[in-house]
């Protein structure tokens, strides 16, 4: 799951954000942004990869204020890349998005928007959201309650962070659904959100968790909270006792334990992310084959060492035992040992794959 960050207070944003998300690390990404606003200017920094290829961005091109976002990203729609790295922003570049979730109906939203005269920047669905509340905003209602209706067009579960230029010192935070939680922390003259607690211990033990279907307006202040309907909801700000490290373990009594019960949702997150809906694609980062070459193939031969090798001879022992419907022959698949590979007596052809 994506990891969110938002902080607005006396400090200067960037920093808090990126070490944010540095403790989101353990969730997975493939890509990675943030989002300062600078007086009435949104300062966008993207990278693909890893939090260091940010860091070296923000290096050369620091952006400065003290109200600003940040995301983590697994590839859902769009590969990924600097373009389709969160946030998105809206055409003027006002708006701005980070969002976990899939937005269900972004195809039709998407049409609608261009026929409206919108531009794109990318191949996700988030940046739909931002479109959307690009249009609430200029119908004169204010950033809370447009992207309250803005959420309200949209179908699927949510998890979503936003601000604008022309709203400085606020940011809108929601939760539909169970795509991820959004927990908002109380400081001193400044107010922290994440997608996680561990983001937010370093700085508050006192914190809100939203529900389901709750949209909070988020201020150096403090937080404030309604429902999709614009009902205010009184909430109780919880102090969390555990530590950070045992927030991390997410209630499991070590990381081996959590890590294998989040294989379901690691295998999910990692095909997710090189599937492309619109057009239909199967994306494979640094595979170069074309659809000739992979026809061609006659043998797969996996070299791998511990659990990669043991998946590895699962697939063989599955492929061996498989019928096929087609007429060609099935496709023999060999898993050796990788650290042996060099006294191995293995053979290749340009007709075969290794993996």
């Amino acid at each position: 799951m994506c990891g969110i960050v938002g902080y607005v207070g006396g400090r200067e944003a960037a920093a808090i954000v990126m070490n944010g998300l540095r403790k989101l690390e353990y969730r997975g990404y493939d890509s990675a942004g943030i989002a300062i606003l600078d007086g009435g200017d949104v300062q966008l920094r993207r990278a693909p990869g890893k939090l260091d290829n940010l860091e070296r961005i923000l290096s050369a091109e620091p952006p400065q204020g003290t109200t600003g976002i940040g995301h983590t990203r697994w590839a859902t729609h769009g590969k990924p890349s600097e373009a389709n790295a969160h946030p998105h922003v809206d055409c003027k570049r006002r708006a701005v998005v980070i969002h976990n979730g899939i937005v269900e109906n972004y195809v039709e939203l998407k049409r609608d928007l261009r026929a409206r005269g919108h531009e794109f920047a990318s191949e996700t669905d988030t940046e739909v959201i931002a479109h959307l509340v690009e249009e609430e905003m200029a119908a004169g209602y204010a950033l809370e309650d447009a992207v309250r209706r803005a959420l309200l067009l949209i179908k699927g579960a949510h998890a979503i962070v936003a601000m604008s230029a022309d709203s400085p010192g606020l940011l809108v935070a929601a939760r539909l659904g169970n795509a991820g939680g959004i927990v908002v922390g109380m400081g001193q003259g400044e107010t922290f959100v994440s997608s996680d607690l561990p983001a937010l211990l370093e700085h508050t033990r006192d914190v809100v968790f939203l529900d389901s279907q709750e949209i909070a307006t988020i201020t150096r202040e403090g937080v404030s909270v309604r429902d999709m309907a614009g009902t205010p909801v009184n909430k109780q700000v919880t102090t969390v006792t555990v530590d950070p490290v045992s927030a991390a373990k997410g209630g499991f009594k070590h990381f081996m334990l959590k890590e294998i019960f989040e294989q379901p949702r690691a295998i999910q997150d990692t095909v997710r992310s090189r599937l492309r809906f619109s057009p239909a694609e199967i994306y494979l980062e640094g595979v170069r084959l074309t659809p000739e070459r992979i026809r061609a193939v006659n043998r797969v031969v996996i070299s791998a060492c511990g659990t990669a090798l043991h998946a590895g001879l699962v697939a063989s022992a599955i492929r061996a035992g498989r019928p096929t419907a087609s007429p060609r022959k099935p496709m023999p698949i060999r898993t050796s040992t990788a650290s042996g590979e060099q006294w191995s007596s293995t053979t290749a052809s340009s007709r075969t794959m290794w993996s």
